[in-house]
């Protein structure tokens, strides 16, 4: 049988959670590319990503759909300062805010899967296709995160 969407969900938050402690704290500062994020503002633009999905994945289980402006990533990062923050200071606010979204995931009713979901512009796309995305875009930043 095929693992449900929670079950996926959790267990790669886990394997994400897992690699994220094994990143050096000495690459934490550098940009994973010249002119890109540091390591640190990767996993703050994570923590904004769960920050503003949260509200949607809540918003389409309760409400049966969610229509929401975009998230202006650079804005966000820069007024949250991730770059001065202590690593395991964002390794450990990675892991709780991660731990709520998967509580949250949990508690979708299946029926409400199916809510659309309208983010800015973009055409709406399925509750369930958030969350699978959520977590390819996770994938994707931890490759950042860990590139040599």
């Amino acid at each position: 049988m095929a693992p449900t969407i929670q079950e996926q969900f959790r267990n790669a938050m886990y394997d994400i959670g897992e690699r994220l402690r094994a990143v050096p704290i000495d690459m934490a500062d550098k940009p994973w590319r010249e002119g890109g994020w540091t390591r640190k503002e990767i996993v703050g633009h994570l923590l904004d990503s769960a920050a503003n999905n949260r509200q949607r994945f809540v918003r389409a289980a309760i409400d049966g759909s969610y229509a929401g402006p975009i998230y202006a990533q650079d804005a966000w990062v820069a007024m949250h300062g991730y770059a001065k923050l202590p690593w395991q200071t964002l390794l450990e606010w990675w892991d709780v805010e991660h731990e709520i979204l998967a509580s949250v995931v949990d508690h979708i009713p299946e029926a409400r899967m199916d809510a659309l979901c309208t983010v800015g512009d973009d055409a709406p796309v399925t509750l369930q296709f958030l969350i699978e995305d959520y977590i390819t875009h996770q994938l994707w930043h931890l490759k950042q995160i860990t590139a040599a």
